[in-house]
């Protein structure tokens, strides 16, 4: 397969379709230098965006923590992701909305002069964790831990906060291993490096509190779906020595969708039925 920059179809940018290889920045574009850029991961099912106008809801909250505004209204944002979705011919696929700072009169920290500028592709992408979906994921522990709200905007989707995921992800891969699992920074359960991370105990759901890290939307609606279910769901602070007390382990997030995990370091998972229902149950909303 090519390259993400050298592919056939179109990109909406700033207004209007263009050449996928044309969809070029330049190299004094603020958001290269200073992370000045919020974004969206989406997945289309049988032609439609799951929870579509949420993600542009949220991508507009993320520019605003980040202290930018879009010059795109949420329907604007929607209806260029229904154009872009159509160009590309694919009913199941990917989309990324993306803005950013770009180049302009500004090129230090501060760029208030600088343009905001907003694209959306669209490409073909099948399972986030390849067969580890179906078997059960295996997680590294990081080194790197969930920083304080204190020091970032925390529930911004927002690409500089995603600079210690790729090191974590790149050193879990290196162990042969599917993605991390991240503390925050008092030493709790928190994440995955882009997806949240539930555990079942005795018929009960305990996922950690989102109070330092991006609420998912996935995250929203498998909770929903527990709720549905009469499950019992216990959002807490939760502790590294619980982890050999939980039976089950799953992720959620939009790339990821469900996926079971069978390990996180030395600490084992049973890939049970309930991890199953909710990830076929998950399977039948997302193409309703």
């Amino acid at each position: 397969m090519s390259g993400y920059d050298d592919r056939d179809g179109q990109i909406w940018l700033d207004g209007k379709l263009i050449d996928w290889r044309d969809a070029n920045i330049h190299i004094l574009t603020h958001a290269m230098h200073y992370a000045s850029s919020v974004f969206e991961g989406e997945r289309a099912y049988n032609g439609k965006i799951f929870k579509s106008r949420q993600h542009s809801e949220r991508l507009h909250r993320s520019a605003n923590m980040v202290d930018f505004q879009i010059p795109f209204t949420v329907d604007e944002i929607e209806a260029a992701k229904v154009e872009t979705l159509a160009a590309s011919g694919l009913t199941d696929a990917y989309v990324r909305a993306i803005a950013w700072r770009g180049a302009g009169e500004d090129m230090g920290v501060a760029s208030a002069r600088n343009p905001v500028r907003l694209a959306i592709a669209v490409w073909e992408w099948g399972a986030y964790y390849g067969d580890a979906k179906y078997k059960g994921a295996k997680l590294d522990i990081s080194k790197w831990k969930r920083p304080s709200p204190e020091t970032i905007p925390s529930h911004a989707k927002a690409a500089g906060l995603y600079m210690i995921c790729t090191m974590s992800k790149h050193a879990a891969e290196a162990k042969g291993c599917s993605d991390a699992m991240m503390f925050d920074y008092r030493g709790y359960v928190a994440e995955a490096t882009g997806a949240n991370i539930f555990f079942v105990k005795d018929g009960e759901v305990h996922t950690p509190d989102p109070d330092c890290f991006l609420n998912g939307i996935t995250r929203q609606t498998v909770i929903g779906m527990l709720k549905d279910r009469q499950i019992n769901v216990i959002e807490r602070h939760i502790m590294p020595d619980e982890l050999e007390s939980f039976e089950q382990c799953w992720l959620t997030g939009t790339a990821a969708e469900v996926t079971p995990v069978g390990q996180i370091g030395e600490y084992n998972f049973e890939v049970g039925a309930l991890t199953r229902d909710i990830a076929e149950g998950y399977e039948k909303i997302v193409r309703l």
